[in-house]
């Protein structure tokens, strides 16, 4: 097989189309387009269906591209370490990490990393939806108690818990009559009429009534300290609130642990630029407690 084919024909799928390819590499329109009708004549496969105005990978061209993209990487970023000397992380990096976590530390540890490390391009993109880390182009992906995916390994480097809090002006009702609360989404979700939480008193069930429906963990924060209604909120988000006085601790929610992944695809040889972005996040979090990423925020 022509890997140099190879090469241009996951150039051409990572960017969705010729003209995309052409102008990311700086290479003639015909010239990838021949490589790849020359790939498919070699293989005796279409790996690619050209319409007027899109072009589709075909089942073939999408397994093809999702087996090939790893290898390439690997060949590339050894041909880089050897022709360098040394494992210098160099290149290009992107990164997707959810919208809080973005919010809250992203913009200081990318910092960080780009002054630490001139040579590497470092991109994060900040989304909370699952994201194809090989037809996307991702090397790393932060999430949320990600579902288990065979094709990704990775590492906890932090954990955070769900507390219930409110302005110290809100006071819990002594007949267990429902709290006002800052909920977080639109229409009719979160439509529990209580909430679970434990504390000094054991477990207890709180009485609720949404009066506010908020699609940012910053606005429910801001809305609770103004004293709208109590909230659910990561204590990552309100430690700094809780220490000044300014919020009030009610409980903690019953619930699973939150936990943040650092995620990339399964290969033996990790490269530079991936492997020096975990060591930052082991520095920034040594011990990975909400308390830490606390300390990022303003």
């Amino acid at each position: 097989m022509d890997l140099l084919a190879l090469a241009d024909f996951n150039l051409v799928a990572r960017h969705g189309g010729f003209g995309k390819a052409s102008r990311e590499a700086g290479r003639p329109k015909a010239t990838l387009s021949r490589r790849v009708s020359d790939l498919e004549a070699s293989l005796n496969l279409r790996l690619l269906e050209r319409g007027v105005r899109t072009l589709k990978l075909t089942e073939e061209g999408r397994a093809l591209f999702e087996r090939s993209a790893v290898l390439l990487a690997q060949l590339d970023e050894t041909a880089a370490a050897i022709a360098s000397g040394a494992a210098t992380p160099r290149g290009r990096l992107m990164v997707s990490a959810p919208l809080l976590f973005s919010q809250v530390a992203m913009g200081k540890l990318a910092a960080q990393f780009a002054l630490k490390h001139p040579q590497v391009r470092l991109q994060v993109t900040t989304e909370d939806r699952p994201v194809d880390m090989v037809e996307e182009g991702y090397d790393l992906v932060i999430r949320v108690n990600p579902d288990p995916d065979e094709n990704l390994v990775g590492r906890t480097f932090l954990r955070d818990r769900l507390v219930v809090v409110a302005s110290p002006s809100l006071g819990r009702t002594a007949d267990n009559s429902p709290v006002p609360v800052v909920v977080r989404g639109g229409g009719d979700g979160d439509q529990a009429s209580s909430w679970e939480l434990s504390g000094a008193e054991g477990q207890t069930h709180m009485a609720v009534q949404p009066v506010l429906r908020l699609s940012s963990l910053f606005m429910i924060r801001d809305a609770v300290r103004a004293g709208a209604g109590a909230a659910r909120l990561p204590i990552s988000l309100v430690a700094r609130d809780l220490g000044a006085g300014t919020l009030v601790r009610w409980g903690d929610v019953r619930g699973p642990e939150i936990a943040l992944w650092a995620l990339y695809p399964s290969r033996r040889l990790l490269s530079a630029r991936v492997s020096a972005f975990l060591d930052l996040l082991k520095e920034a979090f040594p011990q990975g407690t909400p308390e830490e990423l606390a300390s990022y925020a303003d």
